[in-house]
């Protein structure tokens, strides 16, 4: 029964980690559509918010406690967006692939934190399922090096603010309470992306191929992703469900190549290969 609930468990980050990973592709289409940055984050969690709340009424899902609505909500409005503020505002000073390789060392963080903070054991298992996972995720990035020391420092703060917001969530998100957490987290990142545009500007996509990647975005990318990662880590736990996580960049440059005719090289093979073979590890059976 144990491996059952762990296995679905599983799946769900799997799933998350895979809507994540269609992010970028979703993206393009309405960066194409003349969408800024900001307004494009501000329609993903609006969007996301109204039909995470339009689910929750339709089935009748019982709102959280007052107290666990705020904590949702500044979950959302302070750690989801300074997280997702330093990462972009690092691929502005360095290049993507080092914002990348510094961001996927939060696994092996959050795999401390637990250790440190939930006392999860840190097992032989996990350690050469993080090592598979994390040399994969490498991999398919790839080693380009450069970029100003703001950059590389945003992109740091970006890997440990993402691993922390990981562990808070873990601790704050109670039991079944996946969507309405979602919802919640999802409202207070739409306001704090509200506010950055009330700054840069409010640019929506002018035509309806950027309307589309906007819905996909809201819909796959984050409404399901949300639900499906912390649904997923009630059953996991955080260092698991961040190990589970590297399948994301599998899933980027898949899609990619499929949607946007993007080039499959021998390195992304390779790469989605050890990634592969560290979830496998990942979610084999363990004995009582």
């Amino acid at each position: 029964m144990k491996d059952k609930t762990m296995f679905r468990g599983i799946l769900l980050v799997a799933l998350s980690a895979a809507c994540y990973g269609l992010m970028p592709t979703f993206a393009k289409l309405a960066y194409a559509a003349g969408t800024s940055l900001y307004t494009l984050l501000f329609l993903r969690f609006s969007v996301g918010a109204v039909f995470m709340f339009v689910l929750i009424w339709i089935k009748k899902v019982p709102l959280p406690q007052k107290g666990d609505i705020l904590r949702y909500f500044l979950l959302g409005a302070i750690g989801y967006v300074s997280h997702s503020f330093c990462f972009f505002t690092a691929l502005d000073h360095a290049p993507s692939s080092v914002v990348s390789l510094l961001l996927y060392t939060y696994p092996a963080l959050v795999m401390l934190g637990s250790a440190a903070f939930f006392k999860e054991k840190i097992t032989l298992r996990k350690v050469i399922s993080l090592l598979l996972a994390v040399g994969g995720a490498f991999v398919i990035i790839g080693t380009e090096l450069g970029g100003s020391s703001f950059g590389i420092m945003m992109a740091v703060l970006c890997a440990f603010g993402y691993s922390a917001y990981i562990l808070v969530s873990a601790r704050l998100v109670k039991q079944g309470e996946g969507m309405q957490s979602s919802a919640f987290i999802m409202l207070g990142a739409a306001v704090g992306y509200a506010l950055m545009n009330l700054g840069f500007g409010f640019a929506p996509p002018t035509n309806m191929s950027g309307m589309l990647g906007v819905v996909l975005l809201a819909l796959i990318s984050t409404a399901l992703g949300f639900w499906a990662f912390f649904t997923g880590m009630e059953k996991t736990g955080p260092a698991k469900a961040a190990l589970l996580s590297t399948v994301e960049p599998v899933i980027t440059v898949l899609s990619s190549a499929l949607l946007l005719h993007e080039p499959l090289t021998a390195s992304v093979i390779l790469g989605g290969v050890l990634v592969l073979g560290g979830l496998v590890i990942t979610s084999l059976p363990t004995k009582e």
